[in-house]
């Protein structure tokens, strides 16, 4: 039977802020140590396609802060990723799905403690599998779970967004992020799973500043490139905020628009931000979604896929030659292909907005 990790809103992180010089790193939680003493064992064990040693990093030159590595192994022995013809394709149990995994590859059964609110939500989702990304992109590369008994397909649920916020204020590392692809935006497998993992290097859009739009519901937009949303909540809003969240995840599968999440310890937006301080915070939680192009048919692994981690400015190369030579607005060039016209994501604010507004009307 597998290890079984308990947890409640008492065992979330708040004073966390970004390490700098020689600042001492808080010490692992329980959470933390599940999760990186297992992944290691399991590595030990041989049960990765690869061994993955120290990356090769470097900083691309330029105001972005773009993190390039190096992940050769990566794009040649993971598994072959599905072809997937549309964002709200059905679950198919005849082909790759986390029921056919080997069983040795769970870390544990994340619940919460039913005592705590939100264990379990209106379809019945109560636990989440976590299990090693036998493919990993970092240290700690995990994933995410429902019930994967309840064969639910790569569509966003409160549930899973709400865990996957809740994953990241268990863990004291501010480098933990959680992130999610949707099907049209290079999710590889169709069913439901989020991504985690460790990556120790600052990032922009911990600290990216926002242009509120509907700040009571912590819902901004992002004032740099590359155009998306975010939300910001603490502890104790997460249930609103993931409600927020999935309510417009809903809207972009309904309309057929792809889209990304990334979510990582970050300060908070600018209207709550009141000193230099506050820059350094990492209390809270930010969630940036991009809403994207669609791409359909099996990736091309050869290629430089923008997905979760390059929309966040992590980019995992699988190849030394673009590793060496992609510069920061070559990266941009790419990404930008990838996104949606500017035209089309200010129509599509507008209609979020009104979306959020006309649902809170509802609900009064």
């Amino acid at each position: 039977m597998p290890l079984q990790f308990v947890y409640s809103n008492q065992d979330f992180v708040t004073d966390v802020h970004q390490t700098t010089g020689n600042c001492p790193r808080m010490a692992p939680t329980a959470f933390d140590s599940a999760i990186q003493v297992g992944w290691t064992d399991k590595m030990a064990g041989g049960l990765f396609r690869y061994s993955l040693g120290d990356l090769e990093t470097r900083v691309l030159p330029g105001p972005h802060g773009y993190v390039a590595q190096l992940n050769i192994q990566r794009g040649q022995e993971r598994r072959k990723p599905q072809a997937i013809i549309s964002i709200q394709q059905e679950f198919n149990e005849k082909q790759f799905n986390f029921n056919k995994i080997n069983p040795d590859e769970i870390i544990f059964e994340m619940m919460k403690n039913k005592e705590g609110s939100g264990s379990v939500n209106e379809q019945g989702e109560c636990k989440v599998v976590v299990l090693v990304n036998i493919s990993p992109l970092e240290f700690g590369h995990c994933l995410f779970v429902p019930d994967p008994s309840c064969c639910f397909s790569q569509i966003l649920t409160r549930f899973a967004i709400q865990v996957g916020i809740e994953s990241v204020l268990l863990s004291s590392h501010p480098g933990f992020r959680v992130g999610f692809n949707s099907l049209g935006a290079f999710a590889s497998v169709n069913h439901l799973h989020l991504h985690g993992y460790y990556f120790d290097h600052k990032l922009k859009i911990e600290s990216m500043p926002v242009k509120p739009l509907l700040p009571e519901k912590g819902f901004y937009s992002l004032m740099d490139f590359p155009a998306g949303f975010l939300f910001y909540t603490e502890p104790e809003m997460v249930e609103n905020i993931a409600r927020d969240i999935c309510r417009v995840t809903d809207f972009l599968v309904d309309t057929n628009i792809a889209h990304n999440l990334f979510l990582t310890r970050g300060c908070p937006p600018c209207d709550r931000m009141h000193s230099e301080e506050d820059l350094r915070l990492r209390k809270g939680i930010r969630i940036a979604l991009w809403p994207r192009k669609s791409c359909f048919g099996a990736k091309e692994e050869s290629a430089f896929n923008v997905a979760l981690c390059e929309l966040a400015g992590h980019l995992p190369f699988k190849n030394q030659r673009d590793y060496d030579l992609t510069t920061e607005n070559d990266v941009k060039h790419i990404i930008q292909s990838c996104l949606l016209p500017h035209a089309d994501f200010i129509r599509l604010e507008q209609q979020l907005i009104h979306h959020l507004m006309d649902l809170t009307t509802q609900s009064c």
